[in-house]
């Protein structure tokens, strides 16, 4: 080959990588400025949970230099298709939820949240501790005369969605150990929400519900009428521990954006408006996800599938 020829082959490759490097430049600027998706389930369903979105989207936005839409889910099965089709970058996830979405490879849980602790003699709130994981309740009013799960048989009994570990998971596990036949044994009824559940059986359409530790007290302010800890009673504790809520994120995520994302969520303690922020699910602070913490949720899930 002449040096003409080699000096024309060597600009053209050039000019070839100048173009490719300036398209992966273009690439980097546009995910930098594409709106990151945020979805979370709602603990209720009465349409405060949506006003309460719009500031923790503007919040979010300021820490990460970049747009933030924030987004409710239906349901639980819902903010897992969202992250599966990849409409979600970011995901607040009950356990069952987001056990479900890694289990897809469709979630990374890069935080756990931390709960307020709860004292399992009085039901109410324990002063300056946290939690790692919660139980499961099943309340029933206090005049019911049941007295134990296997007083439950023959019952109604409402639940959350099957894919939820307090509302659902936990409980029918623990229940079928004990030789409830879930299928038979008892008439379930999916709700949308727990103050929901909690209304069915003061009104005595539903003898029992299965809700997430602490129920009575963070909903006792839905229920004027009503003194939560005087009508309704825990009948029983799981004994299993529930993972908190994941922080997740879609798994291919750039990791200065899961950095920041991370680095986000853990200032929120620190400061007024981070702390109303996690107030919109309980969340008291968080720590580094330990992904092995979750794997009990799939024993469990396993478990009530066998029914």
């Amino acid at each position: 080959m002449g040096f003409k020829k080699i000096a024309l082959v060597s600009m053209i490759g050039l000019s070839l990588g100048l173009i490719a490097g300036c398209g992966s430049s273009k690439d980097k600027a546009a995910d930098a400025e594409k709106t990151l998706e945020l979805q979370f389930v709602p603990t209720n369903n009465d349409g405060s949970m949506e006003a309460k979105a719009k500031p923790f989207a503007e919040y979010l936005s300021d820490k990460l230099g970049r747009k933030v839409n924030v987004t409710l889910a239906t349901d639980y099965s819902t903010i897992v298709e969202a992250m599966a089709s990849g409409k979600v970058d970011i995901g607040i996830m009950p356990p069952a939820a987001y056990v479900q979405a890694r289990n897809q490879e469709a979630a990374t849980a890069i935080l756990s949240s931390e709960l307020g602790a709860y004292n399992r003699e009085t039901g109410l709130p324990e002063e300056g501790k946290l939690s790692g994981s919660f139980k499961g309740e099943v309340l029933v009013r206090t005049d019911s005369g049941i007295d134990s799960l296997a007083d439950l048989k023959g019952k109604k009994i409402a639940t959350l969605s099957p894919t939820s570990a307090s509302g659902y998971i936990y409980p029918i596990a623990e229940m079928m150990d004990l030789g409830i036949d879930p299928m038979t044994d008892l008439t379930l009824t999916t709700v949308n929400d727990i103050p929901s559940e909690i209304t069915a059986v003061l009104n005595k359409q539903q003898d029992a519900c299965f809700v997430f530790e602490g129920a009575r007290n963070v909903f006792a302010s839905s229920f004027a009428d009503n003194d939560l800890f005087k009508d309704l009673k825990v009948l029983y504790l799981t004994e299993g521990d529930i993972p908190n809520d994941a922080i997740a994120v879609q798994p291919k995520m750039d990791d200065k954006l899961k950095e920041k994302v991370k680095e986000a969520f853990l200032a929120m303690p620190k400061d007024e408006k981070g702390a109303e922020t996690m107030a919109i699910w309980g969340h008291k602070g968080y720590v580094e996800a330990d992904d092995k913490n979750y794997d009990t949720v799939d024993k469990y899930t396993n478990k009530v599938a066998e029914q």
